[in-house]
């Protein structure tokens, strides 16, 4: 376990995750560009979830690539990693059993956004955010979720628009799960702590 982390922590593996999460970054919101078009202006940041979320973490490996750190940014990025990562993956899943299939680009935001999901929670030792981070953090995320829901701006999925109330349900509970992820981790004090600067 001491090796992974030591790998984590290191300056090559940092500058191979701040590419990787910045070209990731860049293809997602190319992705939502069809939604965005059709967006209007007050809602256009509320709408590319994952690439903002990615763009969180992007900007954490930055900073520890400088030797620096921005806890607001680790509280954003670890709970909208977590949420999204796990959405996105559930989402699809969803469109395949409900429809039968699933496009090769499905599955490719499934492993992307898993992927996704699994960075954030690896990186939870080496963050340092204090409470009133997370609870900023907070009001993002349910705020987001209330523009996604309320006010119709979720991701398009025609094939699961049937489902819209679960899904906001299920939407709303998994951003409470990866509050108390965030929480738990690193706002509490007996918990793994590494340094990686």
């Amino acid at each position: 376990m001491k090796t992974i982390y030591y790998v984590l922590a290191g300056k090559p593996f940092l500058f191979l995750l701040f590419a990787v999460n910045l070209l990731g970054t860049l293809y997602g919101y190319y992705w939502y560009t069809g939604q965005l078009v059709i967006t209007a202006p007050q809602f256009l940041i509320f709408v590319p979830d994952s690439p903002t979320a990615s763009l969180f973490f992007t900007i954490v490996i930055l900073y520890y690539l400088f030797g620096k750190r921005s806890p607001l940014m680790e509280a954003l990025a670890v709970v909208t990693l977590f949420k999204y990562g796990i959405w996105a993956t559930v989402m699809n899943l969803l469109l395949l059993i409900t429809t039968g299939e699933l496009e090769p680009t499905g599955y490719m935001l499934m492993a992307s956004h898993t992927a996704m999901a699994i960075q954030g929670l690896l990186y939870i030792p080496f963050y340092r955010f204090k409470l009133r981070h997370l609870i900023i953090a907070a009001v993002w995320t349910l705020h987001n979720d209330v523009i996604d829901y309320v006010f119709g701006q979720m991701p398009i999925y025609y094939s699961l628009m049937d489902y819209l109330p679960a899904i906001g349900y299920f939407t709303f509970w998994l951003s409470i799960l990866s509050l108390g992820i965030a929480y738990l981790f690193v706002i509490k004090e007996k918990r793994l702590k590494l340094d990686i600067l």
